[in-house]
């Protein structure tokens, strides 16, 4: 399996706070069957930097760790890069890292309680440059969670959508695990990755997700998918083969 949203970098956001707890989180990704994974450090949320420079340095010195800890798992560049004005023009400063640094696709992190306005212009421009944004966990922004059809819209400007896996296991409470399966079940979501922060609060673990997307999705090789194919796809800076979506309804708190 690939992981393409991981903040296991040491001592450059919240994520893993020491070389140690890297390798720990590292260990438990190894054992959940993940073979790849990228290093996407907080970046142009008002906290973080991060430039580029600094996440392939960073990425360089615990490639070497890993190895030296005889732990089998490929790391690659990337960031979870705020919503921010001019972003074309930041990422080619090389304020913020792209997935695998190809230029072709970002991770794109919205305000938690809501899609502001410039959005849309911000993805336009994104894709008239050649670079695809895929949006993190919409399943816990609040105006997704009310109205899932602004997710289909910015999907249908030609974004992705990536969902937490401990969104689908529960672990964020049932609101928004129904949140995250009705997104699933439109086919609004087109990859699964861990978000991981830590090795036990919040570890790179997908095998527990990718089982509950085959049950919600009735196929084990669409879950799969969202695992496997689309991530590689991402970081070889193909185009995945996704899903059509499927317009969804307003429904208020009630998300199944």
């Amino acid at each position: 399996m690939i992981d393409i949203h991981s903040h296991i970098l040491p001592n450059v956001d919240d994520g893993a706070g020491s070389l140690e707890e890297g390798l720990r989180m590292a260990e438990r990704a190894v054992n959940d069957g993940i073979r790849e994974m990228v290093a996407t450090p907080h970046s142009l949320d008002g906290v973080y930097v991060n430039c580029v420079d600094e996440i392939l340095a960073g990425v360089a010195q615990f490639r070497c760790a890993l190895s030296a800890n005889h732990l089998d798992l490929e790391l690659h560049p990337g960031g979870d890069i705020h919503l921010s004005t001019q972003m074309v023009q930041r990422i080619h400063n090389q304020e913020a890292c792209t997935l695998n640094n190809m230029g072709k696709f970002i991770l794109l992190e919205l305000p938690s309680q809501m899609i502001p306005n410039g959005v849309k212009d911000e993805i336009f421009s994104l894709k008239l440059n050649g670079i695809t944004p895929i949006i993190t966990h919409p399943e816990r922004n609040l105006m997704v969670q009310h109205d899932p059809e602004t997710l289909y819209e910015l999907i249908g400007m030609g974004a992705l959508a990536q969902v937490t896996a401990m969104s689908l296991t529960g672990d964020f409470g049932e609101f928004i695990f129904h949140v995250s399966e009705r997104l699933m079940k439109h086919r609004l979501i087109h990859v699964i990755a861990t978000d991981a922060h830590s090795a036990e609060d919040r570890p790179p673990v997908l095998s527990g997700a990718v089982e509950r997307a085959a049950d919600i999705l009735k196929s084990y090789d669409e879950a799969l998918h969202m695992v496997t194919q689309v991530p590689a796809a991402i970081l070889s800076g193909r185009t995945p083969d996704i899903p059509e979506p499927m317009h969804v309804k307003r429904t208020g708190r009630t998300a199944a």
